[in-house]
């Protein structure tokens, strides 16, 4: 829909109105000059004003104290004032609080959560959306990991209420993930930082995704169903609001989706979550919550046969595989944590968070391939499509008894404090790792009869043309059993003051984190205990101009990476216990600019950004599973650019494009600086929303990405000085149309509907266009011409999805 403009002149106000416990308020009554309107399920209200010197809002409510707050607004301004009621007069100078600009001072993205909930994808979620961020790259849509301006996969924190949650380590391709650890329809806030972040956030070099789970006013839930499976919600709350709970079930199955690839498989998946958050407020001063976490995720693959057609027109290929075998890997994880909140009065909380996590997860497999590659035909007028003969043959076995147990256990205790504009935040935590580790791996590859070796085997293999003598090994063969334990203290202090340079507001934060380590590995020499030390500061300034809403921020300082298992651990399954926290130094220069296209509001976002990096410990990273080299000998530097426009093309319903370049490099052991894994030069994301007006209740949504082509077009065995082939462009767009029986916007009087809340039918389409995108690529040898062919591993062809929607 293109939007239609007036000439009056307007101004907008929105906002959120919270209570004391920052829960959203339903129902208020806004009020300002001759309009009103009631705050929706989220706390959410929008009004359109005439520009006025004065203009005064008034937020009234039941149970709680009206408040008024007068401000200037000028034509086309769009105003955000979010607003905590409160039942006791002594907290008036509390009530207003203006988030916006304290997100936009700190340089944090907000994702809504009905954006996150609604917008089409193969694993819908919050990590659907990061995917579609500058700066955020991701070519797997069976996969829920993202990497962020240079990173990989395991440098980016995620907190749920302020707990640090964490990923199976034996996952190894983007269809064995099951599900994320975040309940999207238990989400209530969701804030995102791809750098520069602030010394309260943990040790990890790229990103910080921080998530709040909601509190329930009263009972309700939520049901979703899809082909892909489904989830259930349910609220419940004591008539006094001391207890709440939230507490979500969730199943998934990818099997429509693997069944899209080129492979004709026997697959099994089953994916099953279960989490709760209970809080308990005994009084006004104190908070408990416990947040659990059970899931279950069994993955049973039994490929059959696999044809691929690759190559040009004038020299096509097919590779036919033949299967036997099966995989059957099976990951559980239990997780706990409590968590206290004091607050003695307005200006002081105290936190204290305890929290144990539990995985036990399994991956056996015994696969043999037996494939033939043979040359298409592409005469017109005859057999076009077929092989016409066969040019290399051959097998390969993969065996696998992986299993990992790891139990880790921290407790947390946090400080903070305000005096006038002033902030201190400060915290200490410990954490304990013990890490059960068996790893079996081997490969044995076969081409036209002969056995091949290690490509790195010291023997010579001239085969078939000469007789081989050397001694018959595995292709590949890895096998280790690892007890280790980490044990680490670590803590943060930071001060921030809002303040102002003559008549321009200005926001400074400036902090430090510390971290100790020791490693016990069993059967290694016992480690050295480790320190590092991380400054992080922040500066803002949002000048006073009257045609120009802009804020300025200037962000950075040294971050650390103290080693997880999976840094400490080798290719070849051996642990190094001395590896050193990775370090990087951040620069982000930003700036956002808020305005108007006649009526309708935009932003715009712009980020400089430079990280240099040392003590770099190198990794291969093939789909989705990431192997070090675990040392700490190389450099490296990621630079780049991110551009993203926001509108509000449709009052309260956000769009945007993004696009994201960035460059980067390492050094290992001064041979020359070569592309890192993550080297994806260019990104362009576009998250899109709007309704058809002829039907207005009928909804577009669509989610669109590019992203250029990524190093890893070469074997996984090779050295990366040698071979720097990328693969193909990355691009997928997924459309959904969503039909509104009911919502906040949409009232019906029908019998059926009177029981929910909001009631939508959906209808998606994953890969619109039908692209294939390949996530890697497989190897295949001619014997005789000894030349090696790329088989790419292709991804998720066009799908088809249904979807079921109902709030009460």
């Amino acid at each position: 829909m293109i939007s239609v403009f007036g000439f009056a002149q307007t101004a907008q106000i929105k906002g959120v109105v919270l209570n004391e416990q920052d829960s959203p308020v339903e129902n208020v009554l806004v009020q300002a000059q001759d309009k009103q309107v009631y705050t929706n399920a989220n706390g959410f209200y929008f009004l359109e004003v005439s520009p006025s010197a004065q203009v005064t809002v008034k937020f009234q409510a039941e149970t709680y104290q009206t408040v008024t707050y007068t401000e200037s607004l000028k034509e086309n301004q769009s105003f955000e004032l979010n607003i905590r009621l409160s039942e006791h007069s002594e907290q008036l100078k509390e009530l207003v609080i203006n988030s916006n600009l304290k997100q936009r001072f700190e340089g944090t993205t907000i994702i809504a959560p009905d954006v996150i909930r609604r917008i089409p994808g193969a694993n819908a979620g919050v990590e659907n959306i990061l995917k579609t961020l500058p700066g955020v790259y991701s070519n797997n849509e069976l996969s829920t990991q993202y990497a962020v301006r240079g990173g990989n996969y395991d440098e980016n924190l995620v907190y749920v209420n302020e707990i640090e949650v964490y990923r199976p380590f034996l996952i190894r391709s983007g269809q064995q993930e099951g599900l994320s650890f975040t309940n999207t329809s238990m989400t209530e806030k969701v804030d995102f930082s791809s750098g520069g972040f602030q010394a309260k956030y943990g040790d990890k070099m790229s990103s910080v995704l921080d998530i709040t789970y909601r509190k329930p006013k009263q009972f309700g839930g939520q049901l979703d169903a899809s082909i892909l499976g489904g989830g259930l919600t349910v609220d419940l709350a004591s008539k006094n609001e001391k207890w709440t709970a939230i507490t979500g079930f969730r199943y998934r199955n990818n099997a429509l989706l693997v069944n899209s690839q080129d492979v004709e498989v026997d697959y099994k998946p089953r994916y099953l979550d279960a989490q709760s958050l209970i809080t308990f407020q005994p009084s006004a001063k104190w908070e408990w919550s416990v947040l659990l976490n059970a899931s279950s995720n069994v993955y049973e693959y039994k490929p059959q046969v696999k044809r691929t057609k690759f190559g040009t027109f004038g020299d096509s290929k097919e590779l036919s595989v033949y299967y036997q075998g099966a995989e059957i890997d099976q990951y559980q994880t239990y997780f706990g944590a409590l968590k206290g909140i004091f607050k003695p009065n307005l200006e002081n909380s105290y936190k204290v968070i305890a929290s144990a996590y539990h995985t036990k997860e399994e991956e056996y497999y015994d696969i043999l391939g037996q494939y033939a590659l043979g040359n298409v035909s592409g005469d017109l007028g005859g057999n076009a499509g077929e092989v016409e003969y066969t040019v290399g043959l051959g097998s390969q076995l993969n065996h696998g008894r992986n299993n990992y147990d790891a139990l880790i256990v921290s407790a947390e205790v946090k400080g903070q404090h305000k005096l006038d504009e002033n902030e201190i935040e400060w915290g200490v935590r410990y954490v304990s790792e013990d890490i059960r580790d068996r790893l079996v791996e081997w490969e044995v590859v076969d081409s036209a009869g002969f056995s091949l070796a290690h490509p790195y085997f010291s023997t010579p293999n001239n085969q078939p043309y000469e007789p081989y003598l050397g001694e018959l090994v595995p292709y590949q063969n890895v096998r280790a059993t690892n007890f280790v334990k980490i044990n680490r203290l670590n803590g943060f202090a930071q001060w921030s003051k809002r303040g102002s340079i003559g008549e321009h507001e200005t926001f400074l934060n400036v902090g430090a984190r510390a971290h100790y380590w020791n490693v016990d590995a069993e059967g290694y020499k016992t480690a050295n205990a480790q320190v590092t030390i991380s400054p992080r500061a922040q500066f803002a300034i949002k000048p006073n101009w009257d045609k120009m809403d802009m804020v300025f921020r200037l962000s950075g300082g040294l971050y650390h990476q103290p080693p997880s298992y999976r840094e400490l651990r080798a290719m070849d399954g051996s642990i190094n216990p001395n590896v050193k926290a990775q370090q990087s130094i951040h620069i982000v220069l930003s700036n956002d600019y808020s305005f108007k296209i006649k009526n309708t509001p935009f932003k715009l976002f712009t980020e400089l950004y430079y990280k240099d990096l040392s003590n770099v410990n190198t990794y291969t990273l093939e789909n989705v599973r990431i192997r070090y080299r675990a040392d700490n000998n190389a450099q490296a530097y990621v630079y780049g650019a991110d551009v993203r426009m926001n509108g509000e093309i449709v009052p309260g319903i956000e769009s945007w494009l993004s696009v994201g370049y960035l460059k980067t490099e390492e050094n290992y052991n001064e041979r020359g600086f070569i592309a890192r894994p993550t080297d994806q030069r260019l990104k362009i994301g576009l998250m899109f929303q709007d309704y058809m007006p002829a039907i207005p209740n009928l909804k577009l949504y669509l989610n669109l990405v590019y992203n250029t082509p990524l190093p890893g077009g070469s074997p996984s065995y090779v050295d990366p000085y040698d071979y720097q082939l990328r693969l193909k462009n990355y691009m997928r767009a997924d459309a959904g149309f969503s039909y509104i029986f009911k919502d906040q916007m949409f009232k019906s009087e029908k019998k059926w509907l009177q029981p929910f809340e909001e009631v939508a039918l959906g209808f998606e389409i994953y890969n619109l266009f039908n692209n294939e995108n390949a996530i890697t690529n497989t190897w295949v040898r001619d014997v005789y011409s000894k030349t090696m062919y790329a088989i790419p591993n292709r991804m998720t062809m066009r799908t088809f999805n249904l979807k079921l929607n109902m709030r009460w």
